[in-house]
């Protein structure tokens, strides 16, 4: 599995590229991305190693992580999340990943984060389903019909698309293109849109395309 680096969507903005063309992208602002645990196959079952996206201070830490930060004396960071390696022995305690190391611009991305929240919606909006006649007399407007026969099969099928919660759900966006890493900085430049809200905090990793590449 591929290593992902954390960090926050900030929000987006337009640059030109080389031909003058101007490239929609997403500033990606990367966290410590520090390596807090070492998991071993020996010791845990799996090889993979721990990371922690951005510093804060101990009071936000609840003590189980706290505790274990302190155990592995690295610096009070959160989220804490996990990458599964194929050997855990080049990895340091303490020390920050490597941007250089696992993306480089050009190459395709994937982006893991959690979509806006849009509340209770219908089907129309959540599952662009049609609508019935909008003149006065319709009495049918946007409802969504029927659920089933009453006979047969007397019942409501599961999964059946109705209205709910809409939103706030893990997502990934694929494929997207890293137009440019500044390392001074530490910002990543997306084209396309990555998901969650401005501020909200996402996970890019190298896409399976460049394998082949």
């Amino acid at each position: 599995m591929t290593i992902g680096l954390q960090g926050k969507k900030i929000g987006m903005t337009t640059i030109f590229n080389e031909e003058g063309l101007a490239l929609p992208v997403t500033v990606v602002q990367l966290g410590e991305n520090v390596v807090t645990a070492k998991l071993t196959k020996s010791k845990n079952g799996y090889e993979a190693i721990q990371t922690g996206g951005f510093l804060v201070k101990e009071k936000k830490l609840n003590k189980c992580d706290l505790g274990h930060l302190k155990q592995t004396q690295t610096k009070p960071v959160k989220p804490l999340k996990e990458f599964r390696v194929d050997d855990t022995s080049k990895f340091e305690l303490g020390a920050k990943l490597n941007v250089e190391e696992f993306l480089k611009e050009g190459i395709k991305v994937d982006v893991f984060g959690r979509s806006i929240g849009k509340g209770f919606q219908g089907t129309i909006k959540r599952y662009h389903a049609g609508r019935g006649p909008m003149s006065h007399g319709s009495k049918f407007h946007r409802s969504m019909g029927s659920i089933g026969a009453g006979t047969t099969p007397g019942r409501v099928f599961r999964g059946l698309h109705m209205p709910g919660q809409m939103g706030n759900v893990n997502v990934c966006a694929k494929h997207l293109t890293l137009v440019k890493v500044d390392l001074e900085k530490q910002v990543l430049l997306i084209k396309g849109s990555v998901p969650g809200c401005e501020g909200g905090l996402v996970v890019v990793k190298a896409s399976r395309l460049n394998w082949n590449k």
